[in-house]
């Protein structure tokens, strides 16, 4: 019986023109991750693609227990039993199906083949190229749009990225890609010419948090994993610095990144219509806010923060949380109590926007069991990357432990397909240096 479920499977696949392979499965992760920067439509169907080709080419002998796994499989089911005692039951059951790459993600990697270094990087050479041509056509519509309106912000931040994909979160996933081309051994021409053009591209997003981690990264690359002499290292490493500070300095990009760590205990003038930059002193420690004052970036995740402590001592939340997705109305309260229900620059009430850092998002929704989950995920990553050496998953936990700090990137469909379709990829492939079949991937 079952061996006629599995000729009838592998028929059917064999029909619609797939069969169950290193190569097949390539395509399918490929294809979720090139979707990401697309409408939530294209990336939703690929993975339900995925799911069902997983389905189809099950095979028992493929099936290896991952204990890298387990962490988001634990963490979705911690979203799923918050039910239980939510605050606003309407908005954990919205928030749950967002969250479900969480479940299935983890679960197709738990059926599917191992995939070895080799078929790792060819998913990765396939996702650079492809956030490469991302990155090409956003630029070319700047130009075009630059040339019909004379308006040099088109080329800067938000107004780079698209409607469907903010700087921040474009950043990260252009990040991985600069990240491959950084490590491949064996660099052309055009090889260093799209590695500039994307670290171009990222400073041009001016997310700062990338920027320093992008930073942070090279510098590492170029001390520690590059060929160069011991000299070479040091003199590319401090050119390397030079040419991003001057790039950050002498540019608009400056202007982004200025004003963001304001320290002094009066508010710094913003604009000539009286509005104030509310500095880091003043986020932690100002009782009421009024509407002439606009938080930088920092300073308003520090303000987060800071009413999450309170949150914590207002009500019992350090074992639950709230609810998943339910501490939204809570954030709101406190803007209220601290006078803070104007709007920013984007147009968003600040007490409607939420913590903006993961492990307090976690922390506030799931209680403190999430957020050792969470943390236990990114340990693994980079206590993994560490033990195979292998630079691009290094600097992929990297760059996640620090995103964390500033988005609440899981959130979010996009940065939960993201973090665990490579989460899961980086984890349970054949480690460096185990001998492979040369006519597979």
């Amino acid at each position: 019986m079952q061996d006629r479920h599995t000729f009838s499977r592998t028929t059917l696949l064999k029909r619609i023109g797939l069969t169950p392979s290193r190569k097949t499965l390539i395509f399918f992760i490929s294809a979720c991750l090139l979707t990401i920067p697309l409408g939530y439509a294209y990336n939703s169907a690929s993975i339900i693609l995925f799911v069902l080709y997983s389905f189809l080419s099950y095979n028992e002998r493929n099936v290896k227990l991952h204990k890298a796994l387990l962490p988001p499989l634990l963490l979705f089911c911690l979203m799923v039993l918050s039910l239980l005692w939510t605050v606003s039951t309407k908005d954990t059951l919205r928030m749950l199906p967002r969250e479900a790459p969480l479940l299935f993600i983890p679960i197709i990697f738990f059926f599917n083949k191992e995939l070895t270094k080799k078929s790792i990087g060819k998913v990765l050479e396939n996702y650079s190229l492809g956030l490469c041509l991302v990155a090409v056509f956003l630029i070319a519509r700047a130009i075009y749009r630059y040339k019909n309106t004379g308006n040099i912000n088109v080329f800067f931040y938000h107004e780079l990225a698209t409607n469907d994909i903010n700087a921040i979160y474009l950043s990260a996933l252009v990040s991985v890609a600069a990240f491959y081309f950084l490590a491949k051994k064996s660099k052309t021409f055009w090889g260093y010419v799209t590695l500039a053009f994307l670290i171009g591209f990222l400073f041009l997003l001016s997310s700062k948090i990338i920027i320093l981690t992008i930073m942070i990264i090279i510098g590492v690359y170029l001390l520690f994993f590059s060929k160069l002499t011991k000299r070479g290292r040091y003199t590319a490493t401090a050119l390397f610095l030079l040419i991003s500070f001057s790039v950050g300095y002498f540019t608009k990009i400056n202007n982004v990144i200025a004003n963001e760590f304001v320290y002094n205990k009066t508010s710094t003038p913003l604009s000539d219509y009286g509005v104030q930059v509310i500095n880091m002193n003043e986020a932690w420690n100002t009782d009421t806010f009024n509407k002439n004052q606009n938080f930088t970036g920092a300073s308003f995740r520090l303000y987060q923060a800071r009413i999450f402590t309170e949150m914590l001592e207002d009500d019992n939340i350090f074992f639950t949380g709230y609810g998943m997705n339910a501490s939204s109305d809570k954030i709101e309260e406190k803007g209220i109590e601290h006078n803070l229900t104007h709007a920013d620059e984007s147009g968003v009430p600040y007490n409607q926007l939420n913590f903006h850092n993961q492990y307090i998002q976690t922390f506030a929704e799931l209680g403190v069991i999430g957020f050792l989950l969470l943390v236990i995920m990114l340990i693994i990553s980079f206590v993994n990357a560490l033990k195979r050496k292998d630079f691009v998953h290094i600097a992929f936990s990297v760059l996640m432990i620090s995103l964390f700090l500033t988005e609440s990137f899981l959130w979010r469909q996009r940065g939960v397909v993201f973090f665990a379709i490579f989460y899961c990829l980086f984890n349970t492939g054949l480690p460096s240096g185990i001998v492979t079949d040369k006519k597979t991937l």
